[in-house]
């Protein structure tokens, strides 16, 4: 008998008899089936301190790229791939990770312990306290024509924002339309996001901050009550999406509701998974390219994991990687001969001479591996799928396995047990021959697949399984 198992939803929060997938590894979602998760390749040379935070500023012909430690500031130097120190006179302290918005062409960075950071593209040279009354805050982005920061110093629950179009004003009263507004339950402001309204994530609640004129200027409407934000670092927004992990998963605001997309999928496997220890580590960015909202934290094994979810086919996939940190970021414009910085020959090239890194002021998936920063630009990396338990009769034998893979190949190992509480055991993983045919021989009931696409591969969709059906002496 043949039949064609085609990869499915990865669910592993579900049993495998349902036969959803159980591993969907270093993979992205796709309408159908799955595409490969880049590799990991150099963007910079190492600054001078480990880094926690990368941004890009535009604004008319010039991009700008900063990153963030605990101590400094940087700018990025195309020239040479250096991470130039451009930190105010006397450096910085704190150990959050910096948040960084624009404003007009200023780019506004804070860390909770100094004030508010102001960078003018295309004049500054070293980033500056945005103005002598600029609060000290965790969080600033831009709601409407406001720089609005939160979780202001001594003020855990508190928003407050400049006067109109005028980042450089934050004195209350009079002709100005900058104030504050402390929330009152919630308890502490964990993140916000912007745009034509705000999404404030407290630890127990949504609010939404809405702009109305004066004399209140804004208003505070709870989205969601009880349900909050767990960690900062999970915050991400495209759009008026706003992307967050709670204490029990993964929700999505749309600034009207607050809706779970983790729930009996991954939100049990990612809280198993995840290193509670090191939550604080987490990081979330959005991959504008392929439509995906990406986690990365630290996991159980020692490692750093990176869940992603695809929003437009609501499906889910993961990745391991030695980044520390991700991030999405526009890249600066590189010439032919600026490629020598990055490899002594194209053939070497870790990134294909195609991609958008190369073009300056394209947004790309990056990150932080340690001092520099990278992107996941690369060739495929070594990706694995699971297939949860098929059944071919009451006992039967698979015998063949074509995998159904564009512009590649695949390796297939089978996993086949009696019951159910059997332990499950893969055998030996066997490559595809030039007929795209795996022979295989395991006898038993219930039976898995692992399946390890290889070379330049576009998209895996399924395998064709041929059994035979199997009596017992």
């Amino acid at each position: 008998m043949e039949q064609r198992l085609t990869f499915g939803e990865w669910l592993p929060d579900q049993p495998g008899l349902v036969g959803a997938l159980q591993d969907a590894k270093n993979l992205i979602a796709q309408t159908v089936g799955y595409g490969p998760f880049p590799l990991m390749v150099d963007y910079s040379a190492n600054a001078s301190e480990n880094l926690t935070a990368v941004f890009t500023g535009e604004f008319s012909a010039t991009t700008n790229i900063f990153a963030g430690g605990n101590s400094k500031l940087f700018v990025f130097d195309s020239t040479d791939l250096s991470l130039d120190d451009v930190s105010k006179a006397g450096g910085y302290s704190g150990t959050t990770p910096w948040k960084f918005t624009q404003f007009g062409k200023v780019v506004l960075a804070a860390n909770g312990v100094q004030k508010v950071q102001a960078w003018t593209l295309g004049t500054s040279t070293v980033f500056a306290d945005l103005a002598a009354a600029a609060p000290v805050a965790f969080f600033v982005n831009v709601i409407r024509d406001f720089v609005v920061c939160a979780k202001i110093a001594s003020f855990p629950n508190r928003v407050q924002w400049s006067d109109i179009n005028d980042e450089t004003d934050w004195t209350s009263g009079g002709a100005s339309q900058s104030d504050f507004q402390d929330i009152a339950d919630g308890g502490n402001i964990v993140g916000i996001t912007g745009g034509e309204f705000g999404v404030i994530l407290l630890e127990r609640s949504v609010v939404r901050m809405s702009y109305i004129g004066a004399p209140y200027f804004f208003q505070f409407d709870t989205i969601s009550r009880s349900l909050g934000c767990y960690e900062a670092g999970s915050i991400a927004q495209y759009g008026p999406l706003t992307f967050f992990l709670s204490d029990d998963g993964f929700y999505v605001c749309d600034g009207q509701s607050v809706k779970p997309i983790g729930a009996e999928k991954v939100d049990r496997w990612f809280f198993d998974d995840l290193d509670p220890a090191n939550v604080n580590k987490m990081s979330a960015a959005i991959d504008p390219v392929r439509k995906v909202v990406a986690w990365s934290y630290p996991n159980t094994r020692a490692g750093q994991s990176i869940l992603l979810y695809n929003w437009q086919v609501q499906r889910w996939t993961y990745a391991d990687t030695t980044a520390n940190f991700i991030a999405s970021m526009a890249t600066a414009a590189v010439t032919l001969e600026g490629l020598d910085l990055y490899s002594a020959s194209l053939d070497a090239l870790g990134t294909s001479l195609d991609s958008r890194t190369w073009l300056g002021g394209k947004f790309v998936f990056a990150g932080i591996q340690s001092a520099k920063i990278v992107t996941f630009t690369g060739q495929p990396s070594t990706a694995n799928i699971e297939t949860g338990d098929f059944v071919a009769g009451q006992n039967s034998v698979v015998k063949l396995a074509r995998p159904q893979v564009d512009n590649g190949s695949a390796t297939v190992a089978v996993a086949s047990r009696d019951r159910l509480d059997d332990s499950i055991s893969f055998g030996t993983s066997v490559a595809a021959d030039n007929d795209n045919r795996v022979s295989l021989r395991s006898f038993g009931k219930y039976h898995r697949l692992q399946v390890a696409p290889s070379g330049n591969w576009t998209t895996i969709v399924g395998v064709d399984v041929d059994t035979v059906n199997a009596g017992r002496r």
